[in-house]
């Protein structure tokens, strides 16, 4: 093999991209290419027979002579300082970030070492400034999570209170017209309340603000909900709601997949003008498919890529009269993303649409407790019970008051939990406990329920009231004497529950 110019050599290594060094046992410089002048601004005469040590800062120079010692009884092609940050000099003083590959040569019975060292400020100045928007990322995440959460709070606060005096007012209102006031008033209440849950559902799946908590859960549970919820909804339109029995188990988070089914539903019902929604479940292997078909107007095919854009609906002109306001399948988008589920569309106009996704089977799961339904009988002497009322928000405190009163209840409204002790402390027996979920200076209705179960009774029946959708209010235990209601809370569903509770 015929051996390389000695001039050839050196302009190969001179355009080499790293500075190349080989240096002795000692660790003086034999050899340097032109790469190390410009990356340290020494001459490259000024370099041969000079210490390598001169090129890293005064603080690593000792430690480096062992280091180079330790090389040498092992050599071996490596990385050097694995791990750990490495920095050189220049002759300016000025120090930078370095990668150095070392790679032992072995020649005329001496071992030399060639040090291959890379400039790495610029990948170093990327990293810090990823590490950076990172912080500022999460820092704005969660002031986001928690504005949102206090959003989720005070702006449902106002409705919770419009909610309850308009069911009072129902209640003792006789006036026709009057009537017909206040039921057109409780379908505007109820149609800004679903538009404020859409709006800050967006958000909170947007900001990451949503975990989804996964488990093995029947799907019957949700269909069953779902048919409880919509069944009349659909028969005042005229149309049959089918919920076909499935026995199937999945894994995933149930209270995120019953939105899901929630608002596909009731997108299907509002779209169709005639015969039917069906919805139904299939296994596939180790999957299992959930459908909502329906026989509606139709999606066009070049109107499909847009349904899941907020605020946008099939058909509808955005100077005409709208019937809800096109955030249900963003939401459905945003919830199957995060929980990585298959979701497809199948449509034809004036044919009808059919929604499905699909999510992974699970092993059976716990079926959880129903709740009892209370016998007439028995609700003539639910209504003489005394009630534990604490709420912070003086106007909702003061609706649910009159609302109760209203219902025939006895009712002790107060503020916060030093409150609610001093009413138990006067010895009047409480039946029931209601407290809201976020209550003033950090207390919660959790605080609440615990010190009134210690001082009262462990099972003391308690409805919990919230308007915070985290999950956290997922992960509290199931527990045959407390419900947990949403807010805006509708007016009815309480006054049930209260019935549930008071007759367990």
């Amino acid at each position: 093999m015929r051996s390389i110019p000695a001039g050839l050599a050196q302009s190969v290594l001179d355009a080499a991209p790293d500075a190349l060094l080989i240096v002795d046992g000692a660790g003086v410089v034999q050899f340097a290419n032109r790469q190390v002048s410009v990356l340290f601004g020494f001459p490259h005469d000024d370099m041969i027979g000079q210490p390598v040590e001169k090129l890293l800062p005064e603080r690593f120079q000792s430690r480096h002579v062992a280091y180079r010692n330790r090389y040498l009884a092992a050599p071996h092609v490596r990385p050097m300082g694995l791990g750990l940050d490495l920095f050189a000099q220049r002759k300016n003083g000025t120090e930078f970030p370095v990668e150095i590959s070392l790679s032992p040569i072995e020649g005329n019975g001496r071992t030399l070492i060639a040090a291959a060292i890379r400039d790495v400020s610029d990948r170093k100045r990327v990293e810090a400034e990823l590490i950076e928007a990172r912080v500022i990322a999460d820092r704005a995440n969660l002031v986001k999570s928690r504005f949102l959460a206090t959003a989720s709070h005070d702006l449902r606060q106002p409705l919770q209170a419009l909610a309850l005096l308009n069911r009072t007012l129902r209640s003792v209102v006789s006036d026709v017209n009057a009537s017909q006031a206040l039921a057109q008033q409780e379908q505007t209440i109820a149609s800004m309340s679903r538009l404020l849950n859409s709006l800050l559902d967006i958000s909170k799946l947007e900001s990451g603000a949503f975990k989804p908590e996964l488990a093995d859960f029947q799907v019957s549970q949700l269909f069953d909900e779902l048919r409880r919820e919509f069944a009349a909804v659909a028969a005042d339109k005229g149309l049959l709601l089918k919920v076909e029995e499935c026995g199937e188990c999945v894994r995933s988070d149930a209270s995120l997949v019953e939105e899901v089914l929630r608002n596909l539903v009731s997108n299907a019902i509002k779209y169709t003008r005639k015969g039917s929604v069906r919805l139904q479940c299939r296994r596939e292997a180790e999957n299992v498919r959930i459908e909502i078909h329906d026989t509606g107007i139709g999606i066009p095919a070049d109107q499909i890529p847009y349904i899941f854009d907020e605020f946008y609906q099939v058909g509808v002109s955005a100077n005409s009269s709208r019937e809800g306001y096109g955030l249900g399948l963003s939401i459905v988008q945003r919830i199957s993303v995060l929980l990585r589920l298959e979701l497809s569309v199948r449509s034809e106009p004036t044919q009808g649409s059919t929604f499905s996704f699909v999510l992974p089977a699970g092993k059976e799961a716990e079926v959880p407790l129903e709740h009892k339904q209370v016998p007439p009988t028995q609700q003539s002497n639910l209504h003489r019970a005394r009630i534990l009322l604490v709420e912070d928000d003086p106007a909702v405190r003061n609706a649910a008051r009159l609302l109760l009163t209203v219902e025939g209840y006895s009712v002790t409204p107060v503020s916060s939990l030093a409150e609610a002790q001093e009413a138990a402390a006067a010895g009047d027996k409480i039946d029931l406990l209601i407290t809201d979920y976020h209550l003033s200076d950090g207390e919660t209705g959790l605080t609440v329920i615990a010190a009134m179960r210690e001082t009262l009774d462990q099972g003391l029946k308690t409805l919990l009231i919230t308007g915070d959708t985290s999950s956290v209010i997922c992960k509290i235990p199931q527990d045959p004497n407390l419900r947990i209601i949403s807010k805006p809370v509708d007016a009815d569903e309480m006054l049930n529950l209260v019935e549930v509770l008071l007759g367990a």
